[in-house]
């Protein structure tokens, strides 16, 4: 049993006020138990698709909420629906509307139904896609299911604390911070902390020093998996003592707590907000004795796999049970000898948790209504059509009949819907009618208006995004200066910097040497080991610290070392940044420029070209591809005009290359979705990107030779690829098509091929089957060897291009072989 004591001043708050707190915090959590409960009924009954829930986890969240102050930011885990409660971000309504996916961003303000329940978001931005003032408003960036997915984003929204309190250049941007004041919090369950990216990050912000709370709910299961086959000694703070700060070495302030104490729960969350705050000390803080009432979700019960005792003791000390009991047990003596108390017996309590039932249903209900009324007036509308188009029908019977299923369903879908009317439609496909077209009408729009339900936001749609930043050509001064091509980033770097006062550039080697080709030599030096700093090997997290940094309004570019080493990191691009602004239907986004370098490496490990697991893991991020260092700064000049996050990707092989210095560095774009014809000719369509296009042009040469006259293509972008739709009139001109790619077969080129023959309809213009040269299909063996036999050739290019000509004219070009 609790002890009768409390943590709190009685001088600075009276009794009265501190048992309408401890009340109010009671019913929150009653509240948020039902919904757990009612919730999972709602799944059960097939009215949603599954449920995750935070029952067991209410008393710590409480406390961590008293603890959350306006400006702070929640990287967290999908349970934690008592904390955004406790802060009045999150009602009883809105947490069945997410529950049944209803999508209006109103009613689910967390994802408008993008999302399951239990993934919790505030709205940074304004309609126009600026940023909203974020130090007013309590702030949680939108989370993702893949466990220990929040904790890389969770590094960057606490570095950005450190940045706008250290670095001069950036403190008027108050819209953002207040002297850094700013804690990120982070939650995770216990099994969790298995993942790799949980140790990444701890590790990271250790070394970082970073204002970051991270709480682990510990309930001792992970699914099914006791913690003894979880984590070295069933504890990770006992595990993690070595991160303990001391006298002599920085590190973490450590709390072991459990999580039924509210009284002692308050106290810590209090004391670790002090530290992360005023000190920027990292703070982890593992919540023990938690329970799960409801097992891990929906799809399984927990009593398969716990012991009547650990089930009996979950019973016993459950969070909201031991709240109770402490509530009731509570007794203060005044200096006058009254007795103080929170309620006088437990009828009080009784009533509490009556009232908080019948909110929870009341919301159930009006959640429920307000999803389902949307389906059913557009049934309405389907209904009516089909009656009118059944009556001129030779078909009646079956559109009527289907109409009638349609009407007959208590709770239908918007598919039972739309799909009912299409297949109407199959049976008025001979006939001619005003019914038969106001149908084929209410289809359209209502895959018009579906797009925008469910598919809306992958990219920025407001005047921000980057597909609005115009080309702007580099400017050369009459005499030509020719400079290795580094020194166009390197100085181009430094323009962006002195340009933009909110750019930060980090990653392995980025700061004290300049980046491992010089591209960012002596920068560090001028602009400070702030805005240009080295991190750890532990790219994972680097992505990480540049999505919280730009989701707190910074501009980062984050430096992976080389293309192949992205592979870390996909996952979090792929799960987090890619995805950000489409599941919060825009309402949060990360402008972050991920800087790396690829193409022509050599190596089973440094083959510098994995195109196809980037490019169909990462939509929602620009993939640019540029050809050479003035294109390469050209991009990064119009990223940072628009507000998407993209990939950079520079040619290894080009920093030795002369290239001629543009005088008007910084302010030259390049556009992005733009492909650029780099030779003209007549008798074949070549398209490539990179380093490979330079083999192209040289095969270009030697084809020339021989009476070949080929158009050379620079995609230049991959995602998006050529949306003036330049490659298709290049066809019409040459009638053949080869696309050459150093990723393996099915890669890129596949995709570029899809884009070409089947988006911008190629096919019609061919006179021959269109082509594709690529690597071959395992990693590049080592050496220059390796690369010839593994890779693209010149001569590999002429032979194919001339193949393609021998077949259109065999005459002319007779077989070489």
């Amino acid at each position: 049993m609790l002890q009768n004591t409390v943590a709190l001043n009685t001088q600075e708050i009276s009794f009265n006020e501190f048992k309408k707190e401890v009340l109010k915090d009671y019913k929150i959590a009653r509240i948020s138990r039902e919904c757990s409960l009612l919730g999972r009924r709602e799944v059960l009954t097939g009215k949603a698709k599954f449920g995750i829930f935070g029952d067991g986890k209410e008393v710590p969240q409480l406390a961590m909420a008293k603890a959350f102050k306006k400006g702070d930011f929640r990287s967290g885990y999908y349970r934690d629906q008592t904390f955004m409660m406790a802060l009045g971000e999150f009602t009883p309504q809105q947490f069945f509307a997410g529950l049944y996916a209803h999508t209006d961003i109103n009613a689910d303000p967390m994802s408008a139904g993008r999302q399951m329940g239990g993934h919790f978001a505030t709205h940074s931005l304004k309609e126009d896609g600026n940023w909203k003032n974020l130090t007013k408003q309590y702030n949680s960036s939108s989370d993702i299911s893949p466990t220990a997915g929040q904790m890389p984003r969770l590094l960057g929204l606490a570095q950005a604390s450190k940045i706008y309190r250290n670095e001069k250049s950036v403190q008027k941007n108050t819209n953002f911070s207040i002297n850094g004041n700013e804690i990120a919090w982070g939650t995770i369950g216990n099994a969790s902390t298995s993942e790799g990216l949980f140790f990444e990050t701890i590790n990271a912000a250790g070394v970082l020093q970073v204002p970051m709370v991270m709480s682990v709910w510990d309930d001792e299961y992970g699914i099914s998996v006791h913690a003894k086959h979880q984590t070295t000694k069933e504890s990770i703070s006992e595990i993690l003592k070595g991160f303990q700060r001391d006298k002599k070495n920085k590190g973490y302030e450590i709390f072991v707590i459990n999580g039924w104490d509210y009284v002692q729960l308050v106290d810590v969350y209090q004391k670790a907000a002090k530290l992360a705050s005023e000190e920027h000390i990292p703070v982890l803080i593992h919540v023990k004795e938690l329970t799960q009432p409801q097992g891990h979700s929906t799809s399984g019960s927990h009593e398969r796999y716990k012991s009547k005792e650990r089930l009996q003791w979950e019973k016993n000390h459950d969070c909201i049970v031991k709240m109770r009991e402490w509530i009731l047990d509570f007794e203060l003596e005044t200096e006058n000898g009254d007795v103080l108390r929170f309620v006088e017996d437990e009828t009080d309590l009784i009533i509490l948790e009556k009232e908080a039932k019948k909110e929870v249903t009341n919301a159930k209900r009006n959640a429920w209504n307000a999803f389902l009324n949307e389906i059913k007036s557009e049934r309405l509308d389907a209904s009516e059509l089909l009656e009118k188009a059944a009556v001129k029908s030779s078909n009646k019977p079956f559109i009527t009949k289907y109409k009638n299923d349609l009407n007959a369903i208590s709770e239908p879908t918007r598919k039972d819907v739309l799909s009912t009317v299409r297949k109407c439609l199959w049976y008025l496909r001979d006939e001619n009618s005003a019914e038969k077209n106001a149908i084929q009408i209410y289809i359209k729009s209502f895959f018009k208006e579906a797009y925008q339900k469910y598919s809306t936001h992958l990219l920025s749609e407001t005047d921000l995004s980057a597909l609005e930043v115009l080309d702007k050509a580099p400017i050369y001064a009459q005499e030509k200066n020719l400079v290795d091509a580094r020194i166009i980033m390197r100085d181009n770097f430094d323009a962006i910097l002195n340009k933009h006062k909110d750019v930060v550039i980090f990653g392995e080697d980025a700061g004290f040497i300049g980046d491992v080709n010089q591209g960012l030599e002596g920068l560090q030096e001028k602009y400070g080991n702030i805005r240009i700093s080295d991190t750890g090997i532990r790219e994972a997290t680097i992505i990480g610290q540049g999505i919280g940094l730009a989701m707190r309004g910074l501009r980062p570019i984050a430096e992976i070392q080389y293309l192949d080493y992205l592979l870390y990191a996909l996952q979090i691009m792929s799960d987090d940044l890619a995805t950000l602004r489409y599941r919060t239907l825009g309402k949060q986004k990360a402008p972050l420029i991920i800087r790396t370098r690829g193409h022509r490496l050599e190596g089973i490990w440094h083959a510098g070209s994995p195109m196809a697991g980037i490019i169909n893991n990462v939509r929602g991020i620009h993939v640019l591809v540029p050809r050479n260092m003035t294109k390469a700064a050209g991009f990064y000049n119009t990223l940072l005009e628009g507000d998407d996050p993209a990939l950079v990707i520079e040619c290894l092989n080009g920093y030795r290359l002369k290239e001629e210095l543009p005088t008007n560095l910084g302010d030259f774009k390049t556009p992005i979705g733009i492909v650029e014809t780099v030779k003209e000719g007549k008798d074949l369509t070549v398209v490539s990107y990179g380093s490979t296009l330079r083999l192209v042009l040289e095969a270009a040469k030697e084809l020339n030779q021989v009476g070949i006259d080929i158009e050379v293509i620079d995609a230049q972008s991959l995602l998006p690829f050529d949306l003036t739709k330049d490659c298709v009139k290049s066809l019409a001109k040459t009638n053949k098509l080869l696309v050459v790619d150093e990723d393996v077969p099915g890669g890129a080129s596949a995709y570029i091929l899809q884009e070409i023959i089947e988006n911008q309809n190629g096919y019609q213009y061919l006179d021959s089957k269109p082509s594709t040269l690529t690597s071959k299909p395992h990693r590049p063996a080592y050496g220059t060897d390796g690369d010839y036999f593994s890779k693209p050739s010149v001569e590999d290019i002429f032979e194919k291009v001339y193949a393609i000509m021998h077949e259109s004219n065999p005459t002319k070009f007779r077989s070489l072989y």
